[in-house]
């Protein structure tokens, strides 16, 4: 948590491929002043027009199988929750992203490629203060058997999630991490998207999922990992999940001081947390970063770059 807002130091450049669209698409990432927020300008549309979105929950237009911002019949942007997530799991606060299709590439299914371009530039911080949303009563969302929560705290952003697949490949897993940009780094950013074999020859056969494939999507079936080199984690589907949920969870607008708990989640289930959240005036406040904090862009050295990695394994650890 850093006393003072953050961007980026200089424009970075990425390319790539939409997983569900199969389109290519560039990113061009600027530095931007504070209290600009993050906001994408969606170019390449009818008519050489271009659209400003900002990356808010209240821009949301879909939420199935990624999350989507913006009205698609005029220009959206879709797939932005692995941005998201590096951006916030680095503490950058403002930052302006061009981009000339309908969806953010894919790259690996990970974030490690929006993490090593920003910190190639590198994280700088501004003058003005940052502003948390922190909670302040016990917020929750159900949906048949899963649920969302968001509970206080008086200081930190902490995240717990739970996956519970009945494919034994994937079973059971639970993760909890207290986020910081070494943490980051080091625990979830590598984690890549993930998908039963099955749903994606289906998905293909209705013309979607056009740019998935081994290089960007863990696959898994009844008994194994399809992908040769295996997990770059033995829980890495559960790590993917929180990487997802703290990139949604950035559509809040700000960071947050609070705890968040999920259950079988997702990016609807996300979404309809940050609206109970916003619905309830009296649940959170603006506040001020606490005195305690230290600056976030230190939190990332040069040595969090090389996050610790587990050797490959063909099967979930569910232990």
């Amino acid at each position: 948590m850093g006393l003072k807002q953050t961007t980026i130091k200089g424009r970075v450049e990425v390319t790539g491929v939409g997983v569900h669209s199969g389109a290519p698409a560039k990113l061009v990432l600027h530095p931007a002043e504070a209290g600009h927020g993050v906001i994408f300008q969606r170019t390449g549309l009818a008519g050489g027009r271009d659209r400003l979105i900002e990356a808010s929950h209240r821009h949301v237009s879909a939420t199935e199988l990624c999350t989507v911002i913006g009205d698609r019949s005029t220009g959206a942007v879709s797939t932005i929750e692995h941005l998201m997530s590096a951006l916030m799991g680095l503490g950058v606060d403002n930052v302006f992203i061009e981009v000339d299709g309908p969806e953010i590439p894919i790259m690996d299914g990970s974030a490690w490629p929006f993490v090593e371009a920003i910190m190639s530039v590198g994280v700088a911080t501004l003058s003005a203060k940052r502003r948390y949303i922190k909670v302040l009563k016990p917020v929750r969302v159900d949906h048949e058997r899963s649920f969302c929560e968001l509970r206080p705290a008086e200081q930190g952003f902490s995240l717990d999630v739970e996956i519970d697949f009945p494919l034994p490949t994937i079973g059971r897993q639970r993760r909890a991490v207290t986020l910081d940009s070494g943490v980051f780094v080091r625990e979830v950013a590598r984690a890549r998207t993930f998908g039963l074999l099955s749903d994606v020859e289906r998905l293909w056969k209705a013309n979607l999922a056009l740019g998935a494939s081994l290089e960007n999507t863990v696959a898994v079936d009844e008994t194994r990992v399809v992908n040769p080199e295996g997990l770059r984690y033995p829980d890495e589907f559960v790590r993917h999940k929180l990487l997802d949920a703290i990139g949604d969870l950035a559509l809040a607008g700000a960071p947050m001081i609070g705890k968040f708990r999920s259950y079988r989640g997702g990016h609807r289930m996300n979404f309809l947390m940050l609206q109970a959240l916003f619905a309830d005036r009296n649940a959170y406040a603006l506040v001020d970063a606490p005195a305690a904090s230290r600056p976030a862009a230190a939190a990332a050295s040069a040595a969090d770059l090389t996050p610790a990695m587990a050797s490959p394994v063909f099967a979930a650890d569910r232990n």
